[in-house]
């Protein structure tokens, strides 16, 4: 017979490997009495086995340590000693034996009845069970030779592995041909009892209804059964499972009373009825639900500290608030769990600071995505008058982790949209809301559920989130990272996980603190580390396929491998050209031109702002995708360079004459918010004066008609922004001077910071000289110099 075996020991690998080259593709193949143990002596394999002859090898699809052979036996064999090359176990197994050629001892008339017998036995037993059963019964029919029609009616049969290796030690050819016959009689018999009750229940069916035919089908196959077993009958029955199952959950009272109700009414019903099936994963529901089961949660500080460390580097305001629900749970029995709101740009790690948060204080972590989410029923389940009923996500994730105080991340809540099938943002109002989720209602389930006890933490990219909701939510800024936080992150995290993502080994690559600076400055431009991450990752494939072309897909052993040093002389072979400039402080100074610092939902930017004066009739346009604030913030400049003309030297015959053109770069982005005010006036006066503004300098404020700078938002963004884009000198409205002691001290060294209160204040340090006045200021204008905080 021919058959394909898998082999995948090292031993039966190298058998295969030496059969091929020294013994003719001969190989001596013997089965193993127990095929769990992986030690093999003689006492562990039956005396008797088969010679075969190997017809082909070829590697297993998805095991490289495992080869595919198909093997073609020989004769029969008997094995007389085992032993081994070497004393190793991973060496070649040899063997002597005898020859065991096996004698039919019956003449020819009963071979040729024996062999009509088995064939119309064997063909009765393929169609009923085999798949493949007119082809198996074709081969069976062209088979002459007594012996092999036993052999090969013995392999596609499912008989015991004991009973199969008979047939090679016994030499009684007769006892193999009784075996073989009694099982295909019984199996034949067993057949003929499953036609006779699918007989029996269609004489007993009045119509044509499946769900009637099923019903008898079932009925018949249990009487069937318990003659058999003397009136016992042993199937599964889910009334009872669900029975016991209740019997054994640790539920609330007034839920085990609603459970029991149902499970009189499921014991009542039909077993086939939809209905009994909507109760049944109702009363299943009810169970799956973790009602009182907890897990301990960790409150050792010293090890929650290190395991945030561990992860994530820098972060610290979110790192001291956890320490401080830990500390006050240490002292409370039974907290409120916080509801947690981290809101940061894309990529600064919000969604993995939640698992290890939930790492850090020894809570089951789930997670539940609420970008797009748009039902309400998602919150808190469909009613069960509704066909395909199911809870909402709040109680699956919690069935699903099995506890009731695990730490769940609702991430993207900002996302959250609203249509005619309810306003899931308003649904969330319940959950996490600490004084009332304690008591929350499924819809599904109709039944109070505690959920104080689980830590919500939720993530956002921007504050636009409904403001009832977010005032049940403590909100924890995570603006970005700086240069410096960025390669620290890069060498703790990034670039071990992309060599190890990339199969690369120890000694291939070493990327220098030089290549990474060059990274963050030249090839990326983001709050996060997401693209930091995504170039590191090139880097590696590039390297990992220098590697395969020199080497192929195994790896190289340590002797061969080639280290590749990655610093900023050789980074453009890998990345390409640099996207991004570093550094605005090179530039000249230009007319016009000015740097404004911008918010945006991806982190900080640097906004530039032009401004031209040409020859016309006083007309004032802007360009470059404004939004209706911006545009108006725009107007509010011009009308404070116009009041403000006499003082800053402008004429007002020459702005009548002249028309103005603001434009801000980038035209396809969409530019709104009153922030640049300050910025768009000192390019008004640069543009009309003709005075040009320092090129190391970004400001933000708001400008008022009395050119007053009012206070801004986002200024830790902004302030990252600056940092990033090599800004030496930064302006900030004087009524954010208290937002200072929020910022990382990193990221105010090497910026000078200073207040302002007016447009003046910022017209004296801006610009390359001062304009010269044409008679005295119409307007009062504060005077007060404006002080540096850092230098």
């Amino acid at each position: 017979m021919q058959i394909a075996l898998f082999v995948g020991r090292t031993p039966s690998v190298k058998a295969v490997e030496l059969a091929q080259a020294e013994y003719g593709d001969k190989v001596l193949v013997v089965a193993q009495k127990d095929s769990l143990t992986e030690d093999i002596d003689q006492d562990n394999l039956y005396q008797y086995g088969t010679v075969c002859r190997i017809v082909s090898t070829m590697p297993h699809d998805s095991d490289e340590n495992c080869i595919k052979v198909l093997i073609e036996g020989q004769y029969r064999a008997r094995v007389d000693a085992i032993e081994n090359l070497a004393d190793s176990q991973d060496d070649v197994l040899m063997a002597t034996f005898e020859r065991a050629d096996l004698d039919v001892s019956m003449d020819e008339s009963q071979q040729k009845n024996t062999i009509q017998a088995l064939t119309t036995l064997f063909e009765g037993y393929a169609d009923s069970r085999l798949r493949n059963a007119r082809e198996l019964t074709r081969v069976a029919k062209r088979i002459d030779d007594l012996l092999e029609l036993v052999y090969f009616i013995s392999t596609r049969v499912s008989m015991d592995l004991e009973v199969k290796q008979s047939f090679l030690e016994e030499d009684d050819i007769k006892a193999h041909i009784n075996t073989l016959t009694e099982y295909l009689v019984k199996q034949s018999a067993e057949q003929n009892i499953e036609q006779d009750i699918q007989e029996a229940v269609r004489q007993q069916m009045e119509d044509n209804q499946r769900e009637y035919f099923l019903n008898e089908k079932m009925k018949a196959i249990k009487n069937e059964l318990s003659g058999l077993n003397d009136g016992a009958f042993d199937g599964e029955d889910d009334v009872a499972e669900l029975e016991q199952r209740l019997e054994d959950a640790d539920l609330p009272e007034d839920v085990r009373k609603k459970a029991e109700q149902e499970l009189k009414k499921l014991k009542m019903m039909p077993p086939a009825s939809s209905e009994s099936s909507v109760v049944r994963n109702y009363i299943e529901w009810i169970l799956d639900t973790p009602w009182n089961a907890t897990t301990k949660v960790s409150i050792n500080l010293d090890k929650a500290k290190t395991v945030l460390d561990e992860d994530h580097y820098g972060l610290q305001d979110v790192k001291d608030r956890i320490l401080e629900y830990l500390a006050v749970q240490s002292r409370v029995k039974k907290l409120r769990g916080p509801i947690l709101c981290l809101v940061g740009p894309p990529g600064v790690g919000k969604t993995s600071l939640g698992e290890s948060i939930a790492r850090a204080t020894g809570r089951k972590f789930v997670r539940m995505a609420l970008g797009g989410v748009r039902d309400e029923a998602e919150i808190r389940g469909h009613r069960r008058t509704y066909i395909g009923a199911m809870p909402g996500k709040i109680v699956q994730s919690l069935a699903k982790v099995e506890v009731k105080n695990p730490l769940f991340l609702l991430d993207e809540i900002d996302k959250m949209a609203q249509d005619f099938r309810g306003d899931p943002a308003s649904a969330l109002l319940e959950v996490l809301d600490p004084s009332q989720n304690d008591t929350f209602n499924d819809h599904y389930l109709d039944m109070d559920l505690d959920l104080s006890q689980v830590m919500f933490i939720c993530t956002a990219n921007s504050m636009d989130i409904p403001p009832a909701l977010l005032d049940r939510m403590e909100v924890i800024r995570l603006p970005g990272y700086t240069e410096e936080e960025k390669v620290n992150i890069a060498q703790k995290y990034l670039v071990p996980k992309a060599i190890k993502n990339n199969g690369l080994k120890e000694g291939e690559i070493e990327i220098v603190e030089a290549a990474l600076h060059s990274i963050v400055r030249s090839y990326t431009r983001e709050a996060g580390v997401r693209n930091l991450e995504r170039e590191v990752n090139k880097i590696c494939r590039k390297v990992v396929r220098g590697s395969v072309e020199n080497h192929g897909a195994r790896a190289p052993k340590k002797a061969e491998r080639q280290l590749v040093v990655v610093d900023d002389k050789n980074i453009d072979d890998y990345l390409g050209v640099h996207q991004y400039d570093y550094g605005l402080a090179e530039e000249e100074p230009e007319i016009g031109r000015v740097t404004g610092l911008a918010w945006t939902q991806v982190g900080g930017e640097l906004l530039t702002i032009e401004a031209v004066a040409m020859k016309g009739k006083g007309e004032l346009s802007f360009t470059g995708s404004l939004g209706d604030v911006m545009k108006e913030s725009i107007r509010a400049a011009m009308s404070v360079v116009r009041a403000r003309g006499d003082s800053l030297g402008i004429d007002y015959e020459t702005v009548k004459t002249t028309d103005i053109h603001v434009h801000m770069p980038e035209g396809a982005t969409p530019k709104d918010g009153p922030s640049a005010g300050g910025a768009l006036t000192t390019a008004l006066v640069s543009a009309l004066t003709g005075i040009a503004i320092r090129p190391d300098i970004a400001m933000t404020g708001e400008i008022t008609l009395r050119g007053k700078i009012l206070r801004i938002g986002g200024l830790k963004e902004k302030l990252l922004a600056a940092h990033r884009g090599g800004i030496k000198h930064v302006l900030i409205p004087e009524s954010n001077e208290r937002d200072l002691a929020d910022i990382p001290d990193n990221v105010k060294e090497g910026l000078t910071i200073q207040p302002v209160a007016t447009i003046d204040e910022i017209l004296k340090v801006a610009l390359v000289d001062m304009p010269k006045p044409l008679k005295p200021a119409k307007v009062t204008v504060d005077k007060t110099a404006g002080k540096a905080l850092h230098n």
